[in-house]
């Protein structure tokens, strides 16, 4: 169907722009009358690719920081009393792009089309997940959306804090591990060839550590095309592999396993998953569906498989902690907090208590790790960086000493 982009006046005096669907301009102007609003200018939206539909590759018009700040926005407005049509009427007017503004132009013209608010969501699945279309559905059916929507905002919000700072601990390694890699390769393909060209005519024998330095460049100038060529080529078939579903469950399952590096997996995935369930039980979405909806959450293919076997015994009348115990891969301390929350009847309350302390260990040994590996890492740059200075001194210090 057809969008219009629109320009009217409310019943307040003030502006109002959006975007809405509609089969002609004439609809889309009975539409605004129908909303009580005069419409000013109404034109179709123009395409930017002059006539071309295919798109190579286009962002989501909310980043993650962005959807929980827009979620929050949106909790503050209803919790205060703000009918949904004009919270989102002021959300669109305020929108710092225009792709924003016309998404929730969009959204708030389907909820005044009569449309629920998880129904308007559910159209655009590429900027909202069916996590978050599931909490805003039990919302308005329980009748607490502002609550719900202030959940999923701290949800939102805690699971991007978690992530920014996984990224901040490995950032710096990763960025010491490739300045090093680029200094070594500079000092391989560039210095220790000059001092090969100083002794090439000199008939005095090299030190051994010269002669492998030496020969470690020849080797890197020569095949530094086919190294490129060999990791490019190991880098697309591992990607081409891990798009196969049981290479990538054996993939993951492996990466759990690894010493250091899977714990933080674990971790990570458990606190996602305790964390969405938990916002889920509290929205009153009913369990086996907030299971499934919670096991879409991992990243881990493994962990996801063990979710949803979880989910079948529990559709078959198993307690959710003894379901979960079956699977090693899952922290015990989830299994824990689950088997408390059933004992008490405060299941929501124990798994978000568990997602917490989760999300804060996650943290502390990724931290740990970082700490291990900054002066880690600088001590092996640094040795190899002297290893390549003494092979090209070693050979000037012997040629002093013959000259005395």
């Amino acid at each position: 169907m057809p969008a219009y982009a629109f320009e009217a006046l409310d019943t307040q005096g003030q502006t109002r722009r959006g975007v809405l669907e509609a089969d002609t301009a004439r609809t889309a102007r009975s539409q605004l009358r129908a909303q009580d609003l005069v419409p000013l200018k109404v034109e179709p939206v123009q395409r930017t690719n002059q006539g071309l539909d295919i798109v190579i590759w286009e962002s989501k018009v909310f980043s993650h920081t962005e959807l929980g700040v827009w979620t929050s926005q949106l909790s503050g407005l209803v919790s205060a009393g703000l009918p949904l049509e004009r919270a989102l009427a002021s959300l669109s007017d305020e929108a710092e792009t225009p792709r924003q503004r016309d998404l929730v132009s969009m959204l708030r013209t389907e909820v005044n089309a009569g449309a629920t608010f998880a129904k308007a969501l559910s159209q655009h699945p590429r900027e909202f997940s069916n996590t978050y279309i599931a909490v805003i559905g039990a919302g308005e059916q329980s009748g607490h959306l502002g609550l719900v929507l202030e959940r999923l905002a701290e949800d939102l919000q805690a699971h991007q804090t978690l992530r920014s700072k996984l990224l901040a601990a490995g950032l710096y390694p990763a960025i010491v591990s490739l300045v090093a890699l680029v200094i070594v390769l500079f000092l391989l393909a560039y210095v220790v060839p000059q001092v090969a060209e100083v002794f090439s005519n000199n008939q005095q024998q090299l030190p051994v550590l010269t002669t492998v330095m030496l020969a470690l460049s020849k080797f890197v100038q020569t095949f530094w095309l086919w190294g490129m060529l060999l990791v490019a080529t190991l880098a697309g078939g591992t990607h081409v592999v891990l798009k196969q579903p049981e290479m990538r469950l054996r993939f993951d399952a492996a990466w759990l396993q690894l010493p250091l590096i899977g714990r933080l997996a674990r971790g990570y995935n458990a606190a996602r998953f305790a964390s969405t369930l938990a916002m889920l039980a509290t929205a009153g979405v009913p369990i086996l569906k907030a299971l499934q909806a919670a096991a879409d959450t991992l990243s881990n293919t493994a962990l996801k498989r063990d979710a949803q076997a979880a989910l079948v015994l529990v559709r078959e009348g198993a307690p959710l902690a003894s379901a979960l115990a079956q699977h090693a891969r899952f922290p015990r301390l989830l299994v824990m907090f689950s088997r408390l929350g059933e004992q008490t009847g405060t299941l929501p309350t124990m798994l978000q208590r568990a997602a917490t302390q989760l999300s804060e260990d996650v943290q502390r040994r990724a931290l740990q790790l970082a700490t291990i590996l900054e002066p880690l890492l600088i001590v092996v740059m640094g040795a190899m960086v002297m290893l390549i200075v003494l092979a090209v001194m070693l050979p000037i210090i012997q040629l002093n000493q013959w000259v005395r």
